[in-house]
């Protein structure tokens, strides 16, 4: 898999699940002196590279930084497709999240949590919340808009695989165009090459289209759950919710209603975008740099595509 041209500034770690499975994960080493550890989990469909600016900015933008862990979940990025496509469900992944956490050594960790990412940071919360210090939700509450739902579950699996980068970029443009209307039209290429992967020069798929599967079975199978006694497993931790202001996954209800049962909850509103916020524009940065504990200096995404190239 080709990366874009700045030198990496991660390191790769591949690691079994508790079936077997070899999965993925992205280590940015603190670059000073550490202030702990963050484990980023991405969406439905998503990976590591989604946090790139986030986790190069958070591990090298001040005097204090962090070790940042960024995971592809089973069947997603560089981790190996599962061949029992029912495992790709929130319990198996947390359990592998928690394997990971295990592996690296990783206690009272900061979870950011993208969309299914965050569903799994509540699930950490319940079942083994001695490894979490504090949680960022972005764009994912207790109840999921139907709405979004259906959105996601009419692409998921459906989406055609590009001949060429430019194609990409164009089909993620129509795609989330106007959920994302403060994107610029020259930031669109490079969300292409974290939304697919590359092979050959070429892009490719960057997740087994048999999630598909899975998410159909479980809308058949039942009505989403609401998790608001997961949610609620957060009451004890700092916690920052993060809500697209054109998300149609995380309501103003929904999102209302979790800052009434969580008095202590901060909320960020990202302007111009939807569900989900990329965690790539400066005030974001900011804003999760500084619920972190560091400083709130020079977080900007073009800070952290230099601190990428040194």
């Amino acid at each position: 898999m080709t990366e874009p041209t700045e030198p990496e500034n991660w390191t790769d770690i591949f690691y079994s699940s508790q079936d077997g499975l070899r999965l993925y994960a992205r280590h940015y080493p603190a670059q000073s002196r550490s202030e702990g550890s963050v484990v980023c989990l991405p969406g439905l469909t998503r990976n590591s590279k989604d946090f790139h600016l986030l986790a190069t900015h958070l591990s090298s933008a001040s005097e204090r930084s962090l070790d940042v862990y960024c995971l592809d979940f089973r069947g997603r990025g560089r981790s190996a497709y599962d061949r029992d496509w029912s495992n790709y469900t929130p319990f198996i992944e947390l359990l592998d999240t928690l394997d990971f956490m295990t592996v690296a050594g990783l206690h009272e960790a900061a979870v950011i949590g993208t969309s299914r990412g965050g569903i799994i940071a509540m699930l950490i919360a319940v079942l083994r919340p001695t490894v979490l210090r504090s949680v960022v939700l972005n764009d994912i509450g207790p109840v999921v808009d139907p709405r979004g739902l259906a959105r996601i579950m009419g692409y998921v699996g459906l989406v055609p695989v590009p001949d060429t980068w430019p194609e990409a970029a164009r089909i993620l443009r129509e795609m989330n165009g106007p959920f994302f209307p403060a994107i610029p039209e020259d930031e669109w290429p490079e969300l292409a090459r974290q939304w697919f992967s590359e092979k050959d020069g070429r892009p490719t798929a960057s997740y087994d289209p048999n999630l598909a599967k899975a998410l159909g079975a479980a809308e058949l199978s039942q009505r989403t759950p609401e998790l608001w006694p997961q949610f609620m497993a957060l009451g004890k931790f700092p916690t920052l919710v993060l809500r697209g202001e054109n998300s149609d996954i995380l309501s103003k209800e929904t999102l209302a209603e979790m800052a009434r049962r969580h008095k202590g909850m901060q909320v960020q509103i990202v302007r111009g975008q939807g569900h989900a916020p990329l965690l790539r524009d400066a005030e974001t940065i900011g804003q999760i740099s500084k619920f972190l504990g560091l400083d709130n200096e020079a977080a900007t995404p073009e800070d952290a595509q230099s601190a990428a190239k040194r």
